[in-house]
């Protein structure tokens, strides 16, 4: 009788520990970490002058690009960047390459079109120069939509697929030539 009751006082000290672990775990808060949300970060509403600078601080950042000029229209934004004229092609290609990427992870940049044309980087200079001044943007305007055209002949989100891709057929002059032979 006695081991009995040992052992029944045992179980329920046991069980009755036991369900105090339970109860203190459920009682403890959990540990909840907030973050900020980084991802979209347009919700400054930033205007097209503060976007402009915005764009000119990340595309001076990249090595290689001495100055930068920006032209802010809308959602859209046309980068002419400053490099060393001595650098061959294929450097100016990875500067420009580094600017986009920089700009595409940037909210304001992402619809951004890049060049180094020296020439185009004149006309953004002088464009930004006529809206300080307060000249009509109309004019502005129809100057920036053919730089735009000059630098993306073909925007991808206006391309139709072409019906014949996965069977092209020759052009005319390729079959002239093959029938030569």
């Amino acid at each position: 009788m006695f081991k009995k009751g040992c052992l029944l006082l045992g179980s329920l000290v046991l069980l009755t520990a036991c369900q105090g672990n339970q109860s203190s775990n459920q009682s403890e808060p959990l540990h909840v970490t907030e973050v900020k949300q980084t991802v979209d970060d347009k919700q400054r509403n930033l205007n097209g002058k503060q976007i402009a600078k915005r764009l000119v601080n990340i595309a001076n950042r990249i090595p290689g690009v001495n100055d930068a000029t920006v032209i802010v229209a809308g959602n859209y934004a046309v980068v002419g960047i400053d490099v060393d004229k001595n650098l061959d092609r294929t450097k100016v290609g990875d500067i420009k390459s580094s600017v986009a990427e920089a700009l595409k992870k940037d909210p304001y940049g992402a619809n951004a079109a890049v060049t180094s044309d020296p020439d185009i980087i004149q006309r953004l200079k002088n464009m930004g120069k006529q809206m300080r001044q307060g000249k009509p943007l109309s004019g502005i305007a129809s100057e920036l939509a053919a730089i735009v055209e000059r630098l993306v002949p073909e925007i991808p989100n206006n391309v139709r697929p072409n019906e014949q891709e996965d069977n092209p057929q020759p052009t005319q002059q390729n079959q002239e030539k093959h029938q030569a032979k």
